[in-house]
């Protein structure tokens, strides 16, 4: 069976954003855990939902699943900025990771419209 959202850029993109933010919350231990805990779930969402959305059969169901991905990258901003503060990340890892949430949100903006009865 092939998994048609492998070959989505959408998708392609929030792996590697996952992997990058799990990278950055590995070599980090001075993060309070449920910051972690948060930025870890939230940004593994975005993947996992795209995937999920995908699996369904009615649009309607697609379209929902793509918004609560669409959410995680908005939860993911708070979180990345908190990061930032706490100089955790550097001015340009706050940077690329911002241009990421942007992107994926732009991109399942458009998703969720090719979706739409």
């Amino acid at each position: 069976m092939a998994f048609t959202f492998e070959n989505l850029d959408v998708y392609k993109r929030a792996l590697k954003f996952a992997t990058d933010i799990d990278a950055v919350l590995s070599r980090e231990r001075s993060i309070n855990r449920g910051l972690v805990d948060q930025l870890s779930r939230a940004s593994l969402s975005i993947s996992l939902n795209i995937a999920e959305g995908n699996g369904r059969w009615h649009q309607a169901d697609k379209r929902q699943f793509f918004w609560i991905s669409r959410g995680s990258v908005f939860e993911c901003v708070p979180l990345i900025e908190i990061l930032k503060s706490k100089d955790c990340i550097s001015n340009s890892e706050y940077a690329t990771y911002r241009n990421d949430l942007e992107a994926l949100g732009k991109m399942l903006t458009k998703l969720v419209q090719a979706h739409e009865s």
